[in-house]
């Protein structure tokens, strides 16, 4: 069983997202799967250019993204995986820049332009999509964020399979809210809430890799 996980945030060591997913991960190797971890920010890619190579009728191969970059190899090992994870904090009420790149240039050439909106994915895997930010759970359907959530959820249950979203709010920004313009928040609150929150998320995080890993 390999599992694959990709970090969209650029804080690459520690923080949220990376925390989150190396929980997972860990969840995942504690059922036996074989783990990789890929730092999107340490790659130089971009997302589709709209060359539609991948949907040429004479094509030598079915799901595959012309473009050469730093991404090429890495698809081509999703093809052989039992399992994604991504990974990503929300900005302006999306994925990071590298992570939506990222879906863009994973997802088109699999999307086949039929009626049925059959996939071209070769089989059946799980994924998962793992969110962190800075708002509280109570304001994510006010801003709207459910909705793109749901929306790349739905993307990618359509062209892989079963698709779980784990959603970790109010996170902590800083380590020292001090040192940052920042008054508008709580810094004891905030301080607060990841010392007794933010674990529950990280063993959610670890129970996520273990469902993915079975």
């Amino acid at each position: 069983m390999k599992v694959m996980a990709f970090n969209g945030s650029p804080r690459k060591k520690k923080w949220n997202t990376v925390t989150l997913l190396k929980n997972a991960l860990k969840g995942a190797a504690s059922v036996g799967a074989e783990t990789e971890l890929i730092q999107l920010y340490d790659l130089k890619f971009s997302g589709c250019i709209s060359c539609f190579s991948c949907k040429r009728i004479r094509r030598k191969e079915d799901g595959v993204c012309a473009v050469q970059d730093d991404l090429t190899s890495v698809l081509d090992r999703v093809k052989h995986t039992d399992a994604l994870i991504i990974g990503t904090p929300v900005y302006y009420g999306t994925e990071s820049a590298s992570t939506r790149a990222f879906i863009e240039r994973l997802c088109f050439p699999y999307n086949k332009y039929a009626k049925d909106m059959t996939t071209l994915f070769p089989r059946h895997i799980k994924t998962a999509l793992i969110y962190t930010m800075n708002i509280s759970e109570n304001m994510i359907e006010a801003m709207g964020y459910n909705r793109h959530f749901e929306l790349t959820r739905t993307t990618f249950e359509r062209h892989f399979g079963a698709c779980e979203q784990l959603l970790s709010t109010d996170t902590l920004q800083f380590s020292n809210y001090d040192k940052y313009e920042s008054e508008r928040f709580d810094k004891e609150a905030k301080a607060k809430r990841n010392a007794e929150v933010f674990p529950l998320d990280c063993k959610r995080a670890f129970e996520l890799g273990v469902r993915l890993a079975n």
